[in-house]
């Protein structure tokens, strides 16, 4: 970790984020939950019954994982009910328990229909009514750790949806494809190269953009052993399902592991940089002094 300086006493400028790794946890769940119900709606307009079941079910799972960790997290549930007492607009925390919500009672009802084999109005309603709840579900976190005065967060507010929303897509597509065969989870592996393609290249531009400086907590401490772990797991992930995955099953599931480790390393990596950036000044002055040189 680089020295703490340039602040009296040698405290952090900016106050912390005080998010157990429940958050993290959360972001990983919370994405692929959502970008299972968007890809289930896909799936079910294709005819794809298998991927839509699969995809619905894995959705309201991860809906009530979901709402466990942030539970967990808050230490008692009544906090979780007391955000839903308002709707605040212009706070992505508020928004992002609205649609927390209105996703877990519409992909219950999917679930619970799909498990009992009612396709009816009801149960299209549903899913559909989760697929476009799904789509911000997997990005708002972005846009909420982005809204903070954490210096690696809020300069990467550019990128961050990005990465959260191809780390979703690959994670859904991976976990999904681990209950199917082969044919019916050539969908999965489709969306599994292209999302981590996007991934891998989303990432890396946004500690591009961030320069040497904003971009270095992405790179040391844990978040530099997340990203690392991140990076090895992805393009293994990527390279073995396009070559192997049509022909081996045992390929195809390991490339899915593969691809589920390292979605869950890239959020704990993005998590980490947070923390480490808005530990030490360093990152608060200099960039600050940077910027005023450039406008000057």
């Amino acid at each position: 970790m680089p020295t703490k300086s340039r602040s009296y006493y040698g405290r952090p400028i900016v106050k912390g984020h005080i998010w157990e790794d429940y958050i993290a946890l959360y972001l990983f769940v919370g994405g692929l939950s959502g970008a299972s119900a968007a890809l289930g709606a896909v799936a079910r307009a294709r005819k794809r019954n298998f991927l839509a079941r699969s995809c619905t079910i894995s959705a309201a799972g991860g809906a009530a994982i979901s709402a466990a960790l942030l539970i967990a997290d808050l230490g008692n549930p009544e906090r979780f009910l007391h955000m839903l007492r308002v709707v605040k607009i212009t706070s992505p925390m508020n928004v992002g328990t609205w649609i927390l919500s209105a996703f877990g009672i519409t992909t219950g009802i999917a679930a619970a229909l799909e498990m009992f084999g009612s396709h009816g109005k009801i149960q299209t309603v549903a899913g559909l009514g989760s697929a476009i709840l799904g789509l911000p579900l997997s990005t708002y976190t972005a846009v909420l750790i982005a809204d903070t005065a954490t210096p690696a967060w809020h300069e990467a507010r550019a990128e961050l949806p990005l990465v959260f929303a191809a780390s979703a897509a690959l994670s859904a597509g991976a976990w999904n494809s681990l209950f199917l065969s082969r044919h019916d989870a050539a969908v999965c592996r489709r969306l599994m190269v292209g999302a981590g393609v996007c991934e891998l290249i989303a990432h890396r531009r946004m500690v591009q953009r961030l320069g040497a400086l904003l971009g270095e907590p992405y790179s040391i401490g844990k978040a530099g052993r997340y990203a690392k772990t991140a990076r090895g797991l992805t393009v293994t992930a990527v390279l073995t399902t396009a070559l192997f995955g049509k022909r081996s099953r045992v390929a195809a599931a390991g490339a899915a592991l593969a691809a589920l480790g390292g979605a869950l390393c890239e959020r704990f990596s993005v998590f980490h940089a947070g923390t480490q950036s808005a530990a030490d000044p360093k990152y608060v002055v200099d960039h600050q002094r940077a910027a005023g040189q450039r406008n000057s």
